[in-house]
């Protein structure tokens, strides 16, 4: 597997990795939110970040990973490979060729905190709400 950039006519199967993701992990967003999310990162947050992506061997994204400003801003996995290495792949290609030193985590993603304590980073802050303001607390890491 190797590491690629991301085109933009790869925008589409992003989001569709975006949303198996969030189902399988993020038990604790409502379907509303969900919704209102989806529109929002493939029309702005997709543009907004230095995305890459891991494809399987018939050309299928398998995970994904977008930073900006030392701050890893996305990294989602398709629920049928997670535990296969692709997120620490992607997390340490993030770290090492993007500078990324930082990333928030929702709090009630225990799954999410427990790999980036893992991979090295350590809670440094956290915010009661995410960042559209809804009641999502968000824990702030760092290397």
């Amino acid at each position: 597997m190797n590491i690629e950039i991301v085109e933009k006519a790869d925008h589409l199967h992003l989001i569709e990795v975006w949303e198996a993701s969030v189902r399988a992990t993020h038990d604790f967003l409502a379907e509303d939110d969900l919704q209102e999310l989806k529109p929002l990162i493939l029309e702005q947050y997709f543009d907004a970040v230095d995305l890459r992506c891991v494809k399987n061997g018939n050309g299928e994204i398998q995970g994904f990973c977008g930073v900006h400003d030392g701050n890893i801003e996305m990294l989602f996995i398709s629920p049928d490979v997670r535990g296969k290495g692709i997120g620490a792949m992607l997390a340490a290609h993030a770290i090492k060729e993007q500078e990324a030193s930082k990333v928030d985590v929702n709090e009630q993603n225990e799954q999410a905190l427990g790999f980036y304590q893992h991979i090295g980073f350590k809670v440094a802050g956290r915010s009661p709400v995410d960042g559209q303001g809804k009641p999502y607390p968000l824990l702030h890491m760092a290397l």
